[in-house]
């Protein structure tokens, strides 16, 4: 005999008291308010079968259906137990049928009195009892679930109960390579960001994971450098809630080689994610040649038993179509591809994002989205910085592995992608794969290569090294630092319409943007009063996304007076003149949200990554074979001289380009 008796305050669960430190199992109770009144004083029988999973409660009144309906909301984990259990005691959980949610977050609390009686037999006929006193109408019982070793559970830092079924689920993220500059710099911020402005579940633990030995408190102090409060401009309550995430950080250290690491950390998860429903999220922020072996260890020791898990990765993905094949089949012999999200921060930028609402929300633009109207599509992604100390990690990827790949090819097939059938992530995806299959071809002759050489500051001061004297870069270095190329889409919208990229370090400028040209109007009446240049009466779309976000069309206008002048104009959508600066999130904050929410479409599926690496491998192998030398262009300026002669050849007019 063992008798147990706590209190419960209906919307909030305690941690289990002292007397339940022992307990090997639940006492779950199922409220159910369409059990009659003398169900509080009824004895109820509870009979064990040979499979968990076909257990059934036998009581004298309702309630077996509840029971049953609650072993759906604990992932297929059955309420009964088989074989012979001696009860030594209970911890307290409440179960609550969906139905019922609304009815019972009401302030009382109640007097649980459970008297258990152990009842020994052999075999499948196994019979315990179960007498329940004092219990309140609509209340039953039943025993079960999978043993929890109470003790193990300590209640998180900044929560004030214990994590149970009927409530949210408990989301933990786990940031593995925490002390790194991308986590510390870019990682945490975000999920700063996120929490301050009210988009973290409640619920929510942030672990990081590294090899350096540091505290709970070490780690808080090393991350807490990097947190700003971007949203309140006042930092009227920044330190507090600075102080309130920061509750919720805890850390890890292992090693990246060999699984010891993620069995630790998946135990140190379940102390801290309590005993209901847990969904996991990994961000692996790691050098890409101890990605797969991590990612294969996680998927094998670390996933969630109770709930979904889903793991971030960070570009590079692969080196080309064999090294990257052998990651994804990697990948997949322990996760599915639903659960894999590979980022690429380019993605996550607001008017990346506004391209579908721009075309598939206004009627004006949505016609013209095609061959007849549109002469050629530019998308510059421009760099005033050099390589930034990556020049090891640079010199053996350089810019079209490093860029091309990842922003610019995803850029290109949600431009020009066919309208799919809902928003849902996979119709997307569907139709940008599509877009990267009838790409065509590209040869050396459709690209131009350069690297940014030795020049002076604009100041005369000082001299800019070269590409080749950057740290980590091998002085004989061919790796280009600048690539323009035409790209041509062989369907029926986008046929002979030729899309121009550019991409580099070391430029006059920082711009990324996506340029449209449209075509001339036909039998234009006033083609006369443009002069020579006809271009610069062309019309043109300009989606700025980088660093003055914008939306900008160009027409041509009568210049007001008696005469009849014409001038090219434009309307213009400037986003810190129609928004708050500081209402634009980091793209790491968007693409960190998606995830939580499930939204994939902005991530690389991998039929996406198979598709862009079909069409830039044989490129990269006829660069290397050949040994191009891409052509030297001074630090600060526009690139190449061959990028001109390149858009000329196709007829694309660089209006203003880099």
């Amino acid at each position: 005999m063992a008798s147990l008796s706590t209190a419960l305050q209906l919307g909030f669960i305690p941690p289990p008291p002292a007397a339940a430190a022992n307990s090997k199992k639940n006492l779950l109770l199922l409220l159910d308010k369409q059990l009659p009144q003398q169900a509080s004083s009824t004895s109820h029988q509870f009979v064990d079968k040979k499979s968990p999973s076909s257990s059934t409660a036998v009581f004298s009144q309702s309630g077996c259906s509840i029971a049953r309906k609650q072993q759906q909301q604990l992932n297929g984990r059955s309420l009964l137990r088989t074989g012979k259990c001696p009860v030594l005691g209970y911890s307290i959980q409440l179960l609550l049928p969906e139905s019922q949610k609304d009815s019972i977050r009401i302030k009382r609390q109640l007097e649980i009195h459970a008297h258990a009686e152990d009842a020994s037999s052999k075999g499948d006929d196994t019979k315990r009892h179960v007498a329940m006193q004092s219990l309140p109408p609509g209340m039953s019982t039943a025993l079960g679930s999978p043993p929890v070793e109470v003790e193990k559970f300590p209640v998180p830092d900044g929560y004030s109960g214990w994590n149970i079924a009927d409530l949210e689920p408990f989301l933990s993220i786990t940031v593995v390579g925490a002390t790194g500059d991308l986590a510390r710099n870019k990682i945490f911020p975000a999920l700063f960001a996120l929490y301050y402005g009210g988009s973290l579940p409640k619920k929510v633990a942030i672990f990081g994971f590294s090899r350096s030995i540091l505290s709970n408190e070490e780690f808080r102090e090393l991350i807490s450098e990097s947190l700003l409060c971007r949203v309140d401009l006042d930092n009227e309550d920044c330190g507090d809630k600075t102080e309130l995430f920061l509750q919720s950080v805890y850390y890890e250290h292992g090693n990246y080689s060999g699984c010891d690491g993620m069995s630790k950390l998946d135990e140190r998860l379940q102390q801290v994610e309590g005993a209901g429903e847990a969904n996991r999220i990994f961000y692996l922020s790691l050098p890409h040649n101890v990605v797969l072996e991590v990612a294969t260890c996680l998927s094998a020791d670390a996933q969630s038993k109770r709930g979904w898990t889903r793991l971030i990765l960070e570009k590079p993905f692969g080196f080309d179509s064999e090294s990257s094949a052998r990651i994804n089949q990697g990948l997949l012999r322990g996760l599915d591809e639903n659960q894999i999200y590979r980022i690429d921060h380019h993605m996550g930028k607001e008017l990346i994002e506004n391209l579908t609402v721009l075309r598939f929300s206004n009627l004006v633009f949505e016609p013209l989205w095609t061959r007849t109207y549109i002469r050629n599509v530019q998308v510059i992604v421009a760099e005033d910085q050099g390589i930034d100390g990556r020049g090891r990690y640079f010199d053996q990827h350089g810019v079209i592995r490093d860029i091309v790949q990842s922003h610019i090819l995803q850029t290109i097939a949600l431009f020009a992608m066919e309208p799919p059938v809902s928003l849902d992530g996979e119709d997307i995806r569907n139709e940008k794969v599509k877009v990267l299959r009838s790409m065509r071809k590209v040869t050396l002759d459709d690209i131009v290569l350069g690297q940014y050489k030795s020049s002076i500051s604009n100041d005369g001061k000082y001299t800019v090294p070269g590409y080749t004297e950057e740290p980590g870069v091998n002085p004989n270095s061919l790796t280009p630092t600048f690539v323009a190329g035409v790209f041509y889409i062989d369907n029926a919208r986008w046929d002979g319409v030729p899309f121009l990229i550019e991409a580099g370090f070391g430029l006059i400028e920082h711009k990324v943007e996506i340029r449209i040209q449209f075509h001339h109007v036909p039998g234009n009446l006033y083609r006369g009063r443009f002069g020579l240049n006809g271009d610069t009466a062309m019309n043109e779309l300009i989606i700025a996304v980088q660093p003055d976000e914008g939306i900008f069309l160009k027409i041509n206008n009568k210049v007001p007076g008696l005469g009849v002048h014409l001038d090219s104009s434009e309307l213009n959508l400037l986003y810190r003149d129609k928004y708050e600066a500081e209402s634009l999130p980091d793209s790491y904050e968007r693409l960190i949200l998606d995830v939580i929410d499930g939204d994939n479409h902005l991530f690389i599926r991998g039929d996406e990554l198979d598709a862009a690496w079909a069409l830039l491998t044989p490129l990269l192998e006829d660069i290397a074979k050949h040994k191009v030398v891409p052509e030297l262009y001074t630090f600060g300026g526009r690139g190449p001289v061959g990028a001109y002669y390149l858009a000329a050849k196709h007829n694309v007019p660089l209006t203003d380009q880099c």
